[in-house]
């Protein structure tokens, strides 16, 4: 089941962050605490796989509450999507540990933004999440730089290196649509 309460206590928090003067830049890390509950533990005992994303989207709604992208959100009437993702874990995470959770943008093109996040326990990375990130309007994507400008970052030129680039050179030649291997 979807955290819904866990998620709006986020974005209050979140909100009270902001209105308190504790904003964030788009060239900011964000970083909220949480504990491991038991509804997010697998029958191994430790956080479920499929839990981490959705605990990723605690750290997304954090960073666009405090780097003012939730208002302008909400002003231009923009939604948010997610047009791809990788992760990798490393280190179990048992239930009740404090997790740090962490996010930042690593990467801006023409369309989309890299968001890379983590999660931490006692000072020590259990997974990475990298994710393909899109604004949109009326169900299309809307260019970065109609983001930036509104967040008043125009001038800010993040181009993806690195793994970044990496990741998105090797993504482009998985094929869309799945090859259907039934046959």
């Amino acid at each position: 089941m979807y955290p819904f309460i866990r998620y709006a206590s986020t974005i209050a928090h979140a909100a009270l962050k902001a209105k308190k003067g504790d904003t964030l830049a788009f060239k900011d890390t964000s970083e909220i605490q949480f504990r491991c509950r038991l509804s997010d533990i697998d029958n191994f005992l430790e956080m479920n796989n499929g839990r981490v994303f959705t605990l990723y989207d605690l750290g997304r709604m954090d960073f666009a509450v405090r780097t003012g992208l939730g208002k302008q959100l909400l002003k231009q009437r923009w939604g948010l999507v997610i047009a791809g993702s990788t992760i990798q874990y490393r280190k179990r995470i048992r239930a009740f540990q404090k997790v740090t959770l962490k996010t930042k943008i690593v990467g801006i093109d023409a369309r989309w933004l890299y968001i890379e996040q983590s999660m931490w326990v006692k000072g020590q990375p259990c997974s990475s999440g990298l994710l393909r990130t899109g604004v949109t309007k009326g169900g299309r994507v809307i260019d970065t730089a109609q983001v930036l400008a509104a967040l008043g970052q125009s001038d800010w030129d993040l181009p993806p290196t690195g793994y970044v680039a990496e990741w998105i050179k090797s993504d482009a030649d998985r094929p869309w649509p799945p090859v259907d291997t039934a046959d």
